[in-house]
């Protein structure tokens, strides 16, 4: 890009807010992205905001120095650093009337560079002593205080460790100033409600980021201003939103209860003087103060957890503070208890795990009252028509609901609360909706009552089995949810196998039904499937008319995956014929879509069919005694052809692909070795499509086929020639530009690939000429941000290095030491290097255990090299930033060298 006139690029900037054809909007936002990277980005950006010509090319301006400031502040020399700063600062002053959201940006700005320029010391002392007497200055000086400490953890600057302990030490030491500036700027303005919220937000940046001394925060002023307006009723809904969040806030700051006692103690007794205002709010129905109360209340009760747990009663042990979170739950809006969902979530696990029954006495009561209320939430509107939604946002809500009960039953025991909510239907007379959201809490619990001879269990399922069909369809709908989750009492009481079964088909029939009931049906199936051998004709029926019921196609898929299950109990001698049946219907679908002449040349859609296969060979899985044929070799070779032909029909297209794979993966998993005969045509075919469309579930399923006869000799050739065959296009679309970047799937597949060759044969790969080249794309994939990706990347190279160390007595062993002695002798080194620069500037943290695994093997592998290659590649790292900053010292190499080697 050759250097822009500023004319131009105010130019570019009305063309892209202002141009009213697509196009030119679009050309326009291209050149100035291309703008934005290039170096001329820091003049044209400085000019503009020096023009202030209008909002929009100051906007951009702005937006560009902060951009450039985070990602290339490498770009500028370090005698530029101080006018940058000063012009930032003059800048945000002549524009501070423009727009908030310029001021935004531009105080960001100037917070990255004071976060990377290590030359501008005690940044917050200068700007409060160069701009806090000046009453028009305030607001970006708070603006700018506002945003520093929360960009002290941002991920875009990697400042690193050294540099962030120096900030945030020099933050601790400036804090108290800082909350006096505010505490002044609230005295001088007063009832400024803007300003209060500018104070408000800014000091909860400083409480998020845990630097304010609580001892002095105890006492101050603020904390008082704080909750004045958090108690009284004629607060804005804006300032309201602003103080709320600034209690949460320091409630999360102080976590750590025991350490931070003086400020505990009056943010404790703060929250709960605002019972009152709460009440009132609700009066009012002002909704938007109640979730503000509920979410203050629920962050306290998360704050002081431990101590609640720990002396419950005593103290900041207090329970009001449950009591506090059981009023919100009386709340009609059931937004506002679920606010408190993950509390509850805690307080059950920790009580699950102190396992004191005294304690649990405690907390009963409470948890009583809890769900008591859940379930009254639960309630559909009595004049809700057809069955419960489950997913718009009040399905998403019971479904929680759900998760929760589930997890919190255990205090109150499930049987007990199993009996009680069905006495509620059994000795009342309620309305429908109370009746459905009862079913629907008793099929929360259903699965946690203990089935063996239980009456109240067997009761209840004879009592909802005789349900009449003139009851509302919501009911007969969690009837037969609640069916569905009593299949253990079905086992245990075969009895009830027949009426269960006729209830279910009623459902069946009916279409709002007949989803829910499919999903009853596969219930029973995976777990009565001894039981239910005797009904398999009738399974296979319904499989076989599938389409006339009204199925969702996850239902359709669940009720052949139950048919499935319960055909592989069948003798082996009938399960060729039944799995030739149940297939048949799907293959004769397939067959038909070959035979039509595409429309508009495009041919109909077949994965409705390949995932019903899929699921069918995933789960017939007979037990197969040595030596016998697999009853599922002969279908499967008889529906190959088919599958062949639809693959190659639909090569183009990705999804199609993907699910042929998926049903050729399930259906070789299935015979195992007994797909012998299929190897040969497969292979062929993938190798073939792959070399013209690079569908990356070609790799997957090749890895299925490594598993399954990489151990048999006379596979081993001919899989590597499938592996070398595939890796060569490969290699050529990740050698694109940012080819590792955009095709993930493929890296992650490739990875499984030679992960599964190097456990099945390892001696084959080694031995072979791909290697090499499949080691330099895996240190070149190390760098890959993708969790599946990284992952498969570096169980390749761990169990790669891992077979030339584990002596496992093997005749091989030797050979496969020495050909990985040669692989680290030639890549050793650069791999070291590349992980260790890797996780400084690449991976997110949690990708580090994968990288520990891969250096832990090295080093077992052969230490003293190991050893000298860490060295290396350590002094190559940086130790300085641009701006000036000192990255890692000398001693803190050596401490991590040996913390590492020893």
């Amino acid at each position: 890009m050759e250097k822009p006139t500023v004319a131009l690029v105010y130019q570019a900037v009305q063309a892209l807010y202002h141009d009213p054809d697509p196009a030119g909007k679009e050309r326009a936002s291209v050149w100035l992205g291309e703008l934005q990277r290039s170096m001329y980005a820091w003049e044209m950006a400085d000019q503009l905001l020096q023009l202030k010509q209008d909002v929009e090319s100051c906007y951009f301006a702005a937006q560009t120095m902060k951009m450039k400031i985070q990602t290339s502040f490498y770009e500028l020399p370090p005698e530029t650093h101080i006018a940058l700063r000063d012009s930032l600062l003059s800048h945000i002053q002549s524009l501070k009337d423009l727009s908030p959201i310029i001021v935004t940006q531009l105080a960001l700005a100037i917070a990255d560079l004071a976060l990377q320029m290590a030359s501008w010391k005690g940044c917050v002392h200068t700007l409060i002593e160069k701009y806090s007497n000046d009453v028009s200055s305030m607001t970006f000086l708070i603006e700018i205080l506002t945003v520093l400490p929360e960009e002290v953890h941002s991920r875009s600057l990697r400042i690193g460790a050294n540099r962030r302990t120096e900030i945030i030490e020099d933050l601790a030491y400036y804090s108290s100033t800082v909350v006096t500036l505010l505490g002044s700027c609230v005295e001088k303005t007063g009832s400024d409600e803007k300003m209060l919220i500018k104070v408000f937000r800014c000091l909860g940046s400083w409480f998020n980021l845990g630097v304010l001394d609580s001892n002095f925060m105890a006492n101050n002023q603020l904390l008082m201003v704080l909750f004045q307006v958090l108690q009284r009723d004629e607060t804005s809904t804006n300032l309201h939103e602003a103080a709320s969040d600034c209690v949460c806030s320091a409630l999360y700051a102080i976590e750590n209860v025991d350490a931070h006692m003086p400020l505990a103690l009056q943010l404790f007794q703060g929250v709960l003087t605002l019972e009152t205002a709460y009440h009132m709010a609700v009066a009012r129905e002002d909704l938007d103060k109640v979730l503000n109360y509920c979410r203050i209340f629920t962050e306290l009760c998360e704050t002081f957890l431990e101590t609640t747990v720990r002396s419950p009663g005593q103290g900041m042990g207090d329970l009001r503070t449950l009591e506090l979170l059981l009023i919100c739950a009386g709340h009609p809006q059931y937004e506002v208890v679920e606010i408190s969902f993950n509390f509850w979530y805690r307080l059950g696990e920790h009580l699950y795990k102190t396992n004191d029954p005294a304690l649990h006495g405690i907390f009963r009561p409470y948890i009583q009252r809890l769900l008591h209320g859940l379930a009254r939430h639960c309630q559909l509107d009595p004049d809700h028509e057809g069955i419960p939604e489950d997913t718009d946002d009040f399905g998403e809500f019971r479904m929680r609901v759900s998760d929760l009960v589930k997890d919190v039953i255990f205090l109150v025991g499930s049987m007990e609360c199993f009996s009680q909510l069905y006495s509620t239907l059994k000795e009342g007379n309620p309305p429908w909706e109370v009746t459905e959201a009862v079913l629907f809490i008793m099929a929360a619990i259903a699965k946690s009552v203990d089935p063996e001879n239980n009456p109240t269990l067997t009761e209840v399922l004879e009592q909802v089995v005789l349900l009449p069909e003139t009851v509302h369809i919501a009911v007969r709908y969690t009837s037969i949810e609640l069916v569905g989750e009593m299949s253990e009492v079905v086992d245990r009481n075969p009895r009830f196998l027949d009426p269960v079964l006729n209830y279910l088909m009623k459902g069946l029939r009916e279409k709002p039904l007949a989803s829910v009931a499919a999903k009853a049906i596969h219930n029973i199936c995976s777990v009565c499937r001894d039981h239910m051998a005797q009904h398999f004709q009738g399974l296979l029926d319904i499989a076989r008319a599938l389409d006339s019921f009204a199925l969702s196609t996850e239902a359709a898929v669940g009720l052949l995956k139950g048919t499935a299950l319960v055909l592989a109990r069948l003798p082996l001698d009938k399960i060729a014929e039944c799995l030739s049946d149940l297939c048949a219907v799907q293959v004769m679908a397939l067959k038909k879509l070959l035979s039509q002449n595409p429309s508009n040349g495009k041919a109909a859609d077949p994965t409705v069919w390949l995932d019903r296969l899929a699921v069918i060979f995933r789960h017939t899985n007979p037990i197969v005694e040595n030596g016998q044929t697999h009853p599922c070799q002969k279908v499967i070779q008889e529906i190959w052809p088919v599958l062949s032909e639809t693959l190659n029909t639909h090569q183009a297209d990705n999804r199609i692909v993907e699910r042929c794979c998926r049903c050729l993966r399930f259906a070789v998993r299935c015979v195992g070795k007994g797909s012998a005969s299929l190897l040969q045509p497969l292979v062929t075919q993938m190798v073939s499509v792959y070399q013209v469309y690079p569908h990356s579930c070609f790799l997957y399923l090749g890895s299925i086929l490594v598993d399954e006869y990489g151990m048999e000799e006379g596979c081993r050739q001919g899989l590597l020639d499938m592996l070398q065959a595939l890796c060569m296009p490969t290699f050529q679309l990740l050698e694109q530009p940012n080819g590792l970047r955009n095709h993930p799937d493929t890296v992650d597949d490739l990875f499984r690939l030679a992960t599964r060759f190097v456990q099945r044969s390892p001696v084959t790969l080694l031995s072979s000429g791909i290697i090499v080249h499949i080691i330099q794309c895996a240190i070149a994939a190390t760098t890959l941000d993708h969790r599946d990706a990284n992952c498969s990347v570096m169980k390749f190279v761990r169990d790669l290095i891992h077979t030339g160390v584990s002596n496992d007595h093997e005749d091989d062993f030797e050979v496969r030491k020495q050909l990985i002695g040669q692989a680290m002798e030639q890549h050793g080194q650069q791999l070291v290097t590349q992980l260790m620069h890797t996780c400084c500037f690449c991976l997110p943290p949690y990708t580090l255990p994968d990288v520990a695994e891969v250096l832990w093997e090295i080093m077992v592998f052969d230490r003293p090299t190991f050893c000298r290659w860490l060295e290396n590649a350590l002094k190559g790292l940086p130790k300085e930033t641009s701006g000036g900053a000192v990255t890692v010292t000398h001693k803190q190499l050596t401490d991590f060298h040996k913390q590492v080697t020893r």
